[in-house]
């Protein structure tokens, strides 16, 4: 069984990047470019996992995690560019699972994907471990 993994970001280079990179480790990805698209991917894909950047124009990260807490228990990873503790706390109060800062060696990606996996029930997908670093 593969792990569904949905991608939100407004950057389609990086969308792009995680569905090769992803894909290529047997996960089945989904992409949306916009806050909406996502949170109405998410209602539609039933994602096993949601990787999530904050800062999109319109509906950002933030908003995105707050309304799909609304209606889902699916593990949301942030993956941003922003380091500051505060906005890593305002994102995990917002309902996200974890919070990732690019960019970020590839490895390590799928070892918080494997973690939020286990932890939400879902050992049998146990992901494998590559050891290229995530350009982003």
């Amino acid at each position: 069984m593969s792990l569904k993994v949905l991608a939100i970001d407004d950057d389609p280079a990086m969308t792009e990047l995680l569905t090769l990179l992803l894909k290529a480790r047997g996960f089945e990805v989904f992409t949306a470019n916009t806050g909406d698209d996502g949170i109405r991917m998410v209602r539609e894909n039933l994602p096993d996992v949601v990787i999530l950047d904050l800062m999109m124009p319109g509906v950002d990260g933030w908003q995105v995690c707050a309304r799909v807490r609304e209606f889902s228990s699916t593990p949301i990873l942030i993956l941003s560019a922003l380091d500051n503790p505060g906005m890593v706390a305002s994102a995990l109060d917002a309902g996200a699972d974890d919070y990732l800062i690019k960019p970020v060696p590839s490895s390590v990606l799928i070892a918080h994907l494997n973690n939020l996996t286990r932890r939400a029930g879902m050992e049998n997908t146990k992901l494998e471990l590559v050891t290229k670093p995530l350009a982003v």
